[in-house]
């Protein structure tokens, strides 16, 4: 028994020795040039009898604890040189800061930069960086964004997080035009560098999107020397694509340039089937339409950095897009009595041209300090952009008559001047913590002008002239610390919104004057070295979008109106998130669960006419309560394979009354994607992916379910210098959306394909060359 004691106390004072001659070696990693920290760099620290792995955080910091002894330390990081510092001795803790130089003279330093993709695990949002995804090439950011966990874009271009389409849209951080109305099928998923997945943002950010906010970077170069790809795709239906990617970078200056052209045709067809009572008489509608669309997409995208000093950097860029929209539409409407038995049926022709134009000027300046982390950013934006849409339709009685052909012309032009200031400082307080504040400013002037001609008559009922002016002011103050494996972050944000909307007519003449404070709290404890629990909360704001306001719209069908009202009141939400931030190994889970609970919810209600016609307008109702889990998980079981799968579940109840109507909904859906990747180096690589959606029923309309999947081929050439992928999309030609309403009076169910099946070829081609003497532009330029 003493013996047992002995050996008890041996090996409890062997533990306490150990864990007192353990030492703690820390520090940051950063960029030589740019002075910024750099996330997720693997740190190994090794000796002839131990070694340890880890990663640094997403702000560049590292800690390693080991036993005392004598180590190498090895630091590696994409796109950078390996830095390697010898015989560290340690027998106290020791504080250790590194700078990496970027890799210039690595022949392939561009193709490596760009290998696969990752999603990088932030304190406030998930990263999606953009690699060499065989699924989006040849497509548009919509491409992009349906490979990137918990969004969806549908085939009407409506994007959603979560399964909720409240969800603000930004492209390089700012608001964009192009996030409306499907135009994100105008860029080229060439031009995309990263998305940002914001579900909880914090008090930095914009509070406008219940969901919270996706954010598009564009790709701007960050490669020393002349760097550049061009990529050519041919598909079928017509997916044709023009590409090119240039960018110079010197010293004191960094050139970056993208141009491509895109022509695709889309192939869709719709049919409904309508039947009314009224007054005791039953009438049925079979409609069908069937649709041919063609664009034709100009892109450019140039600009620069001016690295003033060390501390000073002056950016300005341009984006300009041209995007020409063709529709032809078949429409036929086959009437009949409740025995089914048809008593008319009228034709009906559509041609729509559509040209649009969107320019965005940018000058953003940013300047650091001597003080670590501390920098001053300001950015000034001018987007302006116009839009001509054009509708011509004839429509022609066939039976039990041939009547006369009636033309209805109808054209709207549309116009904004947007503006956009922002200014953000951070200074760090010590070590551990820092505070962020700043202000913005989005001023937006939109104007449109619609009239009808029906048969050579203006059209007095539908011919108006609209006003929107938004201006929206905005503040925020935050502030962050670390308590040893306890981080927070607390913020409040102020906006202030001035909104206007009105009619030459003097229909209508709104106002909406608000200010609200949206507070936010993140809170992150470091479970292990791997494993962070984060716990936040924020306030957002929905405003209801122009179109949603804008009681005028398209003609094409009478029959199946979407109008807006300009009455609509913005939307409030209180969202609260918990969720485990696993760094990727060979198997990385990251589970969630999450609630919002929404006033002012406003949603489409469908109202029936005299006519027997329908109108689709939005409303404002009382509540939305959001449950939801999601989980994403990653596998990597050997080099040559990848699997992920995104699962999100949410159950939801609506309640409101409009109209003494009361509109009550309470159901449950799940989206899924699964992704697999296999790589063959110098044979083959393959990525398939699956996609579903389950039923929902909304407080008047239910979503029948909906899959899909993709299927790709990739293969590299002359050392990755150039790729050759075969894309088919669509596999099972399933992209259908089905829906049914049902009330008392009238029964509705429609059925859309949007998309088929369709095949893509694309071949890119990259080249670079690193810098030297001859590359150097003389002083003074």
């Amino acid at each position: 028994m003493k013996q047992f004691a002995l050996l008890i106390a041996l090996l409890f004072g062997f533990t306490v020795m150990a864990q007192s001659n353990q030492f703690t070696i820390k520090g940051k990693i950063t960029d030589s040039k740019t002075k910024q920290p750099l996330p997720y760099v693997t740190i190994m620290l090794s000796s002839s009898e131990t070694k340890k792995e880890i990663s640094s955080d997403a702000d560049g910091n590292y800690m390693v604890k080991i036993i005392s002894g004598n180590y190498q330390l090895k630091v590696q990081f994409m796109g950078y040189k390996t830095h390697t510092i010898n015989n560290i001795q340690l027998n106290k803790d020791v504080i250790k800061d590194i700078t990496l130089e970027e890799n210039i003279n690595e022949l392939n330093e561009v193709n490596v930069v760009a290998e696969k993709s990752a999603v990088e695990l932030k304190i406030d949002k998930k990263v999606f960086n953009v690699g060499k995804d065989i699924l989006s090439r040849g497509g548009s950011a919509n491409d992009i964004l349906n490979n990137v966990p918990s969004v969806n874009v549908d085939v009407a271009g409506v994007i959603s997080l979560r399964g909720n389409n409240s969800v603000t849209v930004l492209i390089n951080g700012k608001p964009s035009m192009l996030t409306a109305n499907n135009g994100l099928a105008q860029i080229s998923s060439a031009n995309v560098e990263r998305v940002e997945v914001i579900t909880n943002p914090s008090a930095a950010y914009e509070a406008q999107g219940g969901a919270g906010i996706i954010n598009i970077i564009l790709k701007k170069n960050s490669m020393q020397g002349f760097n550049g790809s061009l990529q050519a795709s041919i598909g079928t239906p017509a997916n044709h694509n023009l590409n090119a990617n240039v960018s110079y970078k010197t010293e004191k200056v960094n050139l970056f340039s993208n141009i491509g052209y895109r022509y695709f045709d889309i192939y869709a067809s719709e049919k409904q089937f309508q039947m009314n009572t009224n007054n005791g008489v039953t009438t049925i509608l079979n409609q069908y339409d069937n649709t041919k669309r063609n664009n034709s997409v100009y892109n450019m995208y140039v600009g620069g950095d001016y690295y003033i000093n060390e501390k000073n950097t002056l950016t300005g860029s341009y984006y300009r897009s041209k995007n020409d929209n063709n529709y032809k539409t078949n429409y036929s409407y086959n009437y009949a009595n409740a025995g089914n038995v048809t008593d008319s049926i009228i034709s009906g022709f559509e041609n729509y041209k559509e040209p649009q134009y969107y320019n965005a000027l940018e000058l953003n300046y940013v300047k650091t300090f001597d003080k670590k982390e501390k920098k001053w950013t300001t950015s000034l934006q001018y987007d302006f952009w116009n839009d001509d849409e054009n509708q011509y339709i004839d429509q022609q009685k066939l039976y039990p008559f041939e009547a006369a052909v009636s033309n209805l012309y109808t054209k709207d032009i549309e116009s904004s001047n947007d503006i956009f200031i922002k200014s953000d400082f951070v200074n760090p307080i010590n070590e551990k913590s820092k505070i962020e504040m700043g202000v913005r400013s989005d001023l937006r002037a939109l104007r449109s002008d619609y009239y009808t001609i029906l048969d050579d008559v203006q059209q007095e009922q539908f011919t108006n002239k609209l006003k929107y002016d938004e201006n929206l002011y905005s503040a925020y103050f935050q502030f962050s610390s670390k308590i040893k494996k306890f981080n927070y972050q607390l913020g409040l944000r102020s906006e202030l919104s001035n909104i206007n909307i009105a009619d030459t007519k003097n229909t209508f003449n709104n106002s909406k004057n608000y200010i609200n404070l949206f507070p936010t709290v993140h809170l992150v404890y470091n479970l292990t070295e791997k494993t962070d629990l984060q716990l936040s909360y924020s306030k957002r704001i929905n405003r209801p979008r122009f179109w949603q306001l804008n009681p005028f719209s398209g003609l094409s069908d009478l029959r199946n109106l979407t109008v807006g009202n300009p009455d609509l009141n913005p939307m409030f939400t209180n969202s609260f998130e918990f969720t485990v931030l696993a760094k990727p190994g060979k198997f990385s889970i990251n589970p969630a669960v999450y609630y919002q609970h929404t006033t002012n919810y406003f949603e489409y209600i469908v109202k029936r006419t005299a006519e027997n016609y329908f109108i689709s307008t939005p409303v404002n109702l009382d509540t939305e309560d959001r449950y939801g889990a999601e989980l994403s998980a990653t596998y990597n079981p050997v080099n040559w394979l990848r699997l992920s799968l995104d699962f999100n579940y949410y159950k939801f109840k609506q309640q409101g009354n409009y109209e003494d109507v009361a509109y009550n909904a309470e159901d449950q859906t799940w989206l899924s994607n699964f992704r697999s990747v296999i790589k063959f180096p110098k044979i083959v690589s393959g990525e398939f992916s699956f996609r579903y959606r389950g039923k929902s029923q909304g407080v008047q309309t239910l979503k029948e379910p909906q899959y899909s999947a993709n299927l790709g081929l990739n293969r590299d050439f002359f050392e990755d210098k150039m790729s050759v992928t075969l894309n088919i999309n669509n596999l099972f030609n399933s992209q259908i959306t089905k829906t049914k309403t049902v009330t008392e009076d009238y029964y509705l169910e429609s059925e859309l394909k949007s998309q088929g099946r369709y095949l893509n070829l694309t071949v890119i081609y990259r080249f670079n060359r690193k810098k030297n003497e001859a590359d150097r532009l003389p002083d003074g330029m």
